[in-house]
C-alpha cells in the first residue's frame, strides 16, 4: 500500500506538507499543492477518502444526518438508504443529529469534512433557522429525506401526510363519531404540522368543527379521556405516539375499538398481532429511502437541474381497531 511518506518523497515535501494538502489544514503554496496533487496521482495514494477526493473529485460517499433515537421506523429508512446507495458504488456515513438543531449543525458540518460527495437529512424541528440556509449558500448536493419543508429551492422526498391523515379522521367520522381526538407527535416537526392539518382538514369534509382541546401535543392521550365529554376516537400521528396511546388505553381498562376507535399514521411491525389488529396508514419506507438516494445522485450529476419535491403516499391498512368488524 502506497504511504503518505512516498507521496511526499515523490513531491519533494514533507509529510506535514502532505497532510496539509489533503486535510486543508494550511494554506500550502500553489505550485507545492500541484506537486503533491501530482505525486498523489502517479503514485495512486488511497491513505483516506479525503486523497482520492482531491485526484478523483468525488469520495464515492453519501452523508446521512438523522436522527437514531426519535423514531425507530428511521432504522428501515437507513436501510433502505444504504441498500441503494451501496448497488450504485456509494459508501454511507452516517451521523446522528439527535433530533436537536445544534448537534444536526455539528453532523452537517462534520459530513462536510469528511467531502461526502452529496448529503441527506432528515431535519430537525429547528433546522431551518441554520442547517438549510447554510446548505444552500454552500451549494452542497442535498435532499431532504421525510420532513419536508415549503420550500421548493431543494430536493426532498417524504410521505404525503395531509391527505393521508384527512383519509383516516373521515373514516372515524364515517363510523358515526363526532369527538374525535388527535394525539400529535413532536411540536415544530414537518409531519407533526402537517397531520394535524390533515386531521382539522378530515373533520372539516366531515361536516365537523375544529376543537382545539380534542388536540393532545404533548404525546399524552391522558388529558383527553379526562375532558368533561372525551372523544370516542383517536387519530394517533406517529407509532411513538400509538405506544403511549395504547399504554393509557389498557391503563385504563378500556377495550380497542369498542369503548374508543383509534387509527394510526404509521404501521408498525406488531400491528395485525395485537387483539383487535390496528387500522394505519403505512408509510413507503423503503421507496423513500431509495428515491432520496437517486434524486440526490442525479443532484450531484446535474447540479443545475431544477429542484423536485416528491411527495409518496401512504396505503391504508383497514383493521379492527376504529371499530369495524
Amino acid at each position: 500500500m502506497i504511504t503518505m511518506r512516498e507521496v511526499a518523497t515523490l513531491a519533494g515535501v514533507s509529510i506535514t506538507t502532505v497532510s496539509h494538502v489533503i486535510n486543508e489544514t494550511r494554506s500550502v503554496a500553489p505550485d507545492t499543492k500541484e506537486r503533491v496533487l501530482k505525486a498523489i496521482e502517479e503514485t495512486g495514494y488511497t491513505g483516506d477518502a479525503i486523497a482520492r477526493s482531491l485526484v478523483t473529485g468525488g469520495t464515492k460517499s453519501l452523508g446521512l444526518a438523522v436522527s437514531l433515537v426519535s423514531h425507530p421506523y428511521f432504522a428501515e429508512l437507513i436501510a433502505a438508504i444504504e441498500n441503494e446507495a451501496t448497488t450504485a458504488g456509494y459508501s454511507l456515513v452516517l451521523i446522528d443529529t439527535r433530533d436537536t438543531a445544534e448537534s444536526e449543525q455539528a453532523a452537517v458540518r462534520m459530513l462536510r469534512g469528511r467531502r461526502v460527495d452529496g448529503l441527506l437529512l432528515t431535519p430537525s424541528a429547528g433546522a431551518g433557522g441554520a442547517v438549510l440556509p447554510e446548505l444552500r449558500r454552500l451549494g452542497i448536493p442535498t435532499v431532504l429525506v421525510d420532513r419536508l419543508t415549503m420550500s421548493q429551492d431543494m430536493d426532498q422526498v417524504g410521505p404525503e401526510n395531509v391527505q393521508s391523515t384527512s383519509r383516516l379522521a373521515r373514516h372515524l367520522a364515517e363510523l358515526g363519531h363526532r369527538r374525535i381526538g388527535m394525539v400529535t407527535g413532536q411540536i415544530g416537526l414537518a409531519t407533526t404540522d402537517e397531520r394535524v392539518l390533515g386531521y382539522r382538514l378530515g373533520l372539516g369534509r366531515s361536516g365537523l368543527q375544529w376543537d382545539e382541546e380534542l388536540v393532545s401535543a404533548d404525546g399524552k392521550l391522558g388529558p383527553l379521556l379526562d375532558l368533561a365529554s372525551p372523544p370516542t376516537a383517536v387519530v394517533a400521528g406517529d407509532h411513538m405516539v400509538l405506544t403511549g396511546v395504547m399504554h393509557e388505553i389498557r391503563a385504563r381498562g378500556l377495550r380497542i375499538g369498542r369503548d374508543l376507535a383509534l387509527v394510526s399514521y404509521d404501521e408498525v411491525e406488531w400491528s395485525e398481532l395485537v387483539e383487535p389488529p390496528l387500522t394505519t396508514m403505512a408509510q413507503p419506507i423503503e421507496e423513500i429511502g431509495r428515491t432520496a438516494v437517486r434524486l440526490l445522485l442525479s443532484r450531484i450529476t446535474e447540479p443545475d437541474r431544477a429542484p423536485e419535491t416528491i411527495r409518496l403516499a401512504p396505503t391504508f391498512k383497514h383493521r379492527r381497531s376504529c371499530g369495524c368488524h
